[in-house]
């Protein structure tokens, strides 16, 4: 009986994936960033669509870089990295159409039925 010595490719695939601290420091500080951006939309008393906007496109941002740094999607296959996002996209867009539907009927039922509004 031989005892073969594992390939570099099996052993290495057994640790994992290791990056450097400057890597997840540099994330950590764009977070930072994007979290006090998010606090002086508040703080300045930016009102409207403008706010909201705002806040949602830091929110994004920051799900990004935790996304691909943190959970390691920046190094994933392209199909794992669809099973993972693209399902909450699509329930956001099922969102969106029953919004605008129930828009649709809350403004059917002011005019109609002369209630609300």
């Amino acid at each position: 009986m031989k005892h073969e010595m594992p390939s570099t490719e099996t052993s290495v695939a057994h640790e994992g994936q290791h990056h450097p601290i400057s890597l997840y420091l540099k994330v950590w500080a764009y977070l930072f960033v994007l979290s006090t951006l998010s606090y002086l939309v508040d703080y300045m008393h930016v009102q409207g669509i403008v706010r909201w906007t705002l806040i949602i496109l830091f929110m994004l941002m920051k799900a990004g870089l935790i996304l691909s740094i943190f959970m390691h999607l920046a190094w994933e296959r392209l199909s794992l990295i669809y099973a993972i996002l693209v399902p909450p996209l699509v329930l956001l867009v099922l969102v969106r159409i029953m919004t605008i539907e129930a828009d649709y009927a809350y403004w059917t039922r002011a005019i109609f039925m002369g209630g609300g509004g």
